[in-house]
């Protein structure tokens, strides 16, 4: 299987009229935070694919449509409106494709904006996916295949910065719940060389800014 996975800036590559033919053995589609629902929808209608994605810490002017709630017919219909089909799932589990995938947005607290989490806030959003990963490795022997992410792991990937640090409780989940991807984005890559993916234990950490794919067959 082909994953697209996008995040943070909208990418030539793909925000194109050769979308399809570029990217047309693509069988879903990630988007790891801090892009324009409408960005979204274009990569939806043109690859006909279906697109999982969590908030970052910018871009959240439809955020309080999806914290709002739930079950709501009117709030229903903006999420589908505004999202075009594409699916948030930040502290959701969703199977999708044979694949089961958790997401986690948000970044590290650096000053008062939305979508930002302490080390025990985020921590406490872990908790509230320990039901559903117990279900799955009882009942689908594992707990996940994906972990998606806004924020990058502690000491991998991330920043020296207060707003790019990462999540040391993502190293715990890794450890623990052993994903074979973790995709992040936040931290932003300008130099062709710089490092993507990174093995930690049984999980590859792929930075997923403006776009990577992977195939689960093979690294990315």
């Amino acid at each position: 299987m082909k994953i697209l996975c996008v995040s943070d800036e909208t990418d030539s590559l793909v925000y194109s009229g050769q979308i399809k033919s570029r990217f047309a053995d693509i069988d879903l589609v990630l988007g790891a935070g801090d892009l324009d629902l409408d960005y979204y929808g274009f990569i939806v209608s043109s690859l006909n694919k279906p697109l999982l994605f969590v908030f970052g810490n910018h871009n959240l002017t439809y955020l309080p449509d999806y914290r709002g709630g739930f079950g709501e017919e009117a709030t229903n219909r903006r999420r589908e409106e505004r999202s075009f089909g594409a699916v948030e799932i930040s502290g959701k589990i969703k199977h999708v494709r044979g694949l089961i995938i958790a997401g986690l947005g948000g970044s590290m607290r650096y000053n008062d904006g939305q979508n930002q989490y302490s080390e025990f806030g985020m921590f406490l959003h872990c908790l509230g996916l320990l039901p559903s990963l117990l279900f799955n490795r009882i009942f689908y022997g594992r707990y996940l295949d994906i972990l998606l992410t806004h924020a990058a792991p502690r000491g991998i990937q991330d920043g020296q910065d207060r707003a790019h640090r990462g999540f040391q409780v993502f190293i715990w989940f890794m450890k623990l719940f052993r994903p074979t991807y973790l995709v992040h984005g936040h931290i932003h890559l300008y130099d062709i060389n710089a490092k993507r993916v990174t093995q930690f234990a049984a999980t590859r950490v792929v930075n997923a800014f403006e776009h990577v794919v992977i195939d689960t067959e093979g690294a990315p």
